[in-house]
């Protein structure tokens, strides 16, 4: 469980372990409560907006990205995606907060401005260059860039890829995962007649479809890492994920959204709207005919650019290095000190002599009975 997390012992090595801070996503829920317990700093780091702003709607909250004057409704949308959380959830915080940690229970104008009544700093892992920081966001909410892992220098592709790859023009990269669903035969579909209609190559991931034969433009491909992956494509087609986007906008190439729920309209808008892509086109309805011309448009000399251009910018960022600033820039140290000696941090607290201690403490402590 999320408390067990924070206090009991290391599973493979049997260490003892008391959390010293948490870092954690908005959606964990559980994160402010343990923070609250055992009186240690909480930091959010997370792929998409869950603070509020003016200038664009909670990701969650079905509000159109393109409607100017619609300020309000941006930052009301937040609240209404914190509210409507609660509402299914309330039962579950407060028995947790009473009976686990021993906390108050909470009602519903505490619970949905708790994260900004107790400034919470949050650190957002997208690139600044692809959306900027509000203007209406305070210094403890940062945008550090995206977190990237690569694995390219490890992989080995196949033969037959490497064949396909140099058998013709640079293919478009088409991978929604598993995240079609039930809609899986449609969407391949409308994949193959939008490759007919325009002539294009493609690689396509995932699909859990059974086609006997793929015509000879398109090429079925299994685990690849993107960041080997999308050097050799002229585009990429996916659901939208902040993951994907990443790795193909960190490439350069342009990028098409076909967005099925969540942030991912968020991210099909925000290339939008940089030039690097078309609208998104959700994949309930997306059509043969939308497809392919989105196909046509990322092929634009222009698009091209503006997609080199984001590329260009990422280059300058270091996502995981920043994160790591804002973290230990928020922590409240002059909170954190042991109240019996200066040179460790606390982190723990004897509740019935009001005093908090260090881990060398603790252990004398322990070991003088």
């Amino acid at each position: 469980s999320t408390w067990k997390a924070c206090i009991e012992d290391d599973d493979e090595t049997g260490v003892s372990f008391v959390a010293e801070a948490i870092i954690a996503n908005p959606p964990s829920y559980g994160h402010i409560h343990c923070a609250q317990k055992l009186q240690i700093p909480l930091h959010m780091i997370f792929t998409m907006p869950w603070s509020p702003t003016v200038q664009f709607p909670h990701p969650l909250c079905k509000v159109d990205y393109n409607r100017a004057s619609i300020e309000k409704i941006n930052r009301l949308s937040y609240l209404l995606v914190e509210i409507f959380t609660w509402s299914g959830i309330h039962s579950i915080i407060n028995d947790f907060r009473k009976n686990i940690l021993g906390l108050s229970t909470l009602h519903t104008r505490q619970a949905v401005r708790l994260m900004i009544d107790e400034h919470v700093p949050h650190t957002y892992c997208w690139s600044p260059s692809l959306v900027p920081k509000p203007t209406d966001w305070p210094p403890h909410i940062d945008i550090s860039g995206f977190f990237f892992l690569d694995l390219a220098t490890n992989y080995k592709p196949p033969e037959d890829l490497i064949q396909f790859l140099e058998s013709g023009d640079p293919p478009i990269y088409i991978g929604f995962g598993s995240i079609t669903g039930h809609d899986s035969e449609r969407i391949l579909q409308v994949v193959l007649e939008a490759l007919q209609i325009t002539g294009y190559r493609a690689l396509l991931s995932g699909f859990d479809v059974n086609v006997d034969e793929l015509p000879s433009n398109v090429f079925r491909i299994g685990n690849c890492p993107h960041d080997w992956l999308f050097q050799h494509v002229a585009a990429v087609c996916h659901h939208g994920g902040a993951g994907t986007t990443a790795a193909g906008l960190r490439a350069g190439k342009p990028t098409i959204i076909v967005p099925f729920f969540g942030d991912q309209f968020f991210w099909g808008s925000m290339i939008s709207k940089t030039g690097a892509g078309p609208p998104p086109m959700p994949g309930k309805t997306v059509t043969a005919k939308q497809l392919a011309t989105a196909f046509t448009f990322v092929h634009d000399p222009e698009v091209q650019s503006a997609a080199l251009k984001i590329s260009s910018n990422f280059q300058h960022e270091h996502g995981c290095e920043t994160a790591v600033r804002s973290f230990h820039a928020n922590l409240p140290l002059s909170k954190m000190r042991s109240d019996l000696e200066s040179s460790f941090g606390a982190c723990f607290r004897l509740n019935d002599y009001n005093l908090q201690i260090s881990r060398p403490v603790a252990q004398v402590l322990l070991a003088a009975g």
